[in-house]
């Protein structure tokens, strides 16, 4: 098979730029509300969006590779980084190195992508990495850089890419045309577009030992970002962790040919589906806010406790709901205590109270932003995305 950056017409991509036309009105259209309903947020609400869109970013980038972090770990350590109250605790170089990432992908967003940037973004996610060679520079080796599964024996390669003697040019030209295409530069590209092409064209060239993956979707959230302007991490990797599995099949299927329809529609409308991720965290965040204010004072520190923890979950919610056996579990109380705690919170208008006896479950009373999902079917073909 002969792999895309192999043939003639690479790297001009192509696609129908018709079939993008709607995805990218609905993006802009909702880079609006996004905008506008951060508007809404006082300083603090604000600095907790972006902390936690952060946090999460980073958990699900290096979740789709494998690697689970510590999401208190991170948390602390993208707040020490902007100024922010932290515990101070210690934590492990890969959380330190994906927050760092995060937080310069935040602070750089108006600036051109440049080589000295992706050598200190490998440095972050290699950060304690004793297995690589090439940490903070294009990959050297001279064995072919492949992406494969299967037993040892019998293996089976899903793409090869350029070996390392080329990936110096690749490189250049790939900066340049991203710098081209941005906003202001002299080819301008709409905005998921641009995030899908770059996503592609990063991912075939594949410049480092290891962590493209991370890093390529770290350029692609840097062209949604810059898309529409605003300093807001768009939920792009929490959006693919939740089509893994299609996601590694549409880059599979993309590697083969210079004509990127297919995949651009994709990747749109996994970006749309990110977009409406956020708008539904910033809106759970104004929620929340008036949530709590309205309990303030009328709660004991027990059912505070487990208010809080279940607002940790975010719009999507705690898993099952909140059951007695699981208040008991988290406030330590016993089973008297905790029918009159959960009883009083329904009284405050905290919870809401759904079920009986064993079935009785409470949810929080906040409005659920539904997130529109997209649905892909066996070959990766976008059902619906709405």
């Amino acid at each position: 098979m002969r792999w895309n950056w192999q043939q003639g017409d690479w790297p001009d991509f192509r696609w129908h730029t018709e079939v993008m036309a709607q995805a990218e009105q609905d993006f802009l259209r909702g880079a609006g509300v996004l905008v506008g309903s951060a508007k809404h947020l006082n300083d603090d609400a604000r600095q907790q969006v972006m902390v936690e869109s952060m946090s999460a970013e980073a958990l699900t980038t290096s979740e789709i590779e494998g690697e689970i972090l510590n999401r208190a770990n991170v948390q602390s350590s993208i707040q020490r980084q902007l100024g922010l109250i932290s515990d101070r605790r210690r934590v492990k170089p890969a959380e330190q190195g994906i927050s760092e990432l995060m937080v310069d992908l935040y602070r750089g967003i108006d600036g051109l992508l440049t080589e000295d940037q992706l050598f200190a973004w490998h440095r972050m996610v290699g950060a304690g990495r004793t297995d690589l060679r090439d940490i903070g520079c294009y990959r050297t080796s001279v064995e072919p850089m492949q992406v494969i599964s299967g037993a040892s024996y019998s293996p089976k390669v899903h793409f090869e890419a350029p070996p390392s003697s080329q990936v110096l040019k690749e490189m250049k030209r790939f900066i340049g045309w991203f710098n081209r295409t941005a906003p202001e530069g002299g080819s301008r590209l709409p905005a998921l577009t641009r995030a899908g092409v770059a996503h592609l064209y990063f991912e075939s060239i594949h410049p480092f030992e290891d962590g493209n993956g991370r890093i390529g979707r770290a350029i692609a959230e840097k062209a949604l970002i810059q898309g529409f302007g605003q300093p807001i991490i768009v939920a792009l990797a929490r959006s693919i962790l939740a089509h893994h599995s299609d996601y590694y099949r549409a880059l599979e299927q993309a590697n083969g040919s210079n004509e990127v329809t297919k995949w651009l529609r994709w990747f749109g409308a996994i970006a749309l589906e990110a977009q409406r991720r956020t708008i539904a965290d910033i809106d759970f965040v104004i929620h929340k806010a008036k949530l709590l204010d309205s309990v303030r004072g009328r709660i004991n520190p027990r059912q505070q406790k487990v208010l809080l923890r279940m607002l940790q979950e975010g719009p999507e919610g705690f898993v099952g709901g909140m059951s007695a056996k699981k208040y008991s579990t988290i406030a330590g109380t016993p089973p008297a205590t905790t029918t009159r705690d959960l009883a009083g919170l329904v009284e405050t208008g905290a919870f809401i109270r759904s079920g009986e006896l064993k079935h009785t479950r409470y949810a929080l009373n906040i409005p659920v932003t539904k997130i529109p999902r997209v649905t892909i079917d066996g070959t990766g073909e976008i059902i619906s995305s709405s």
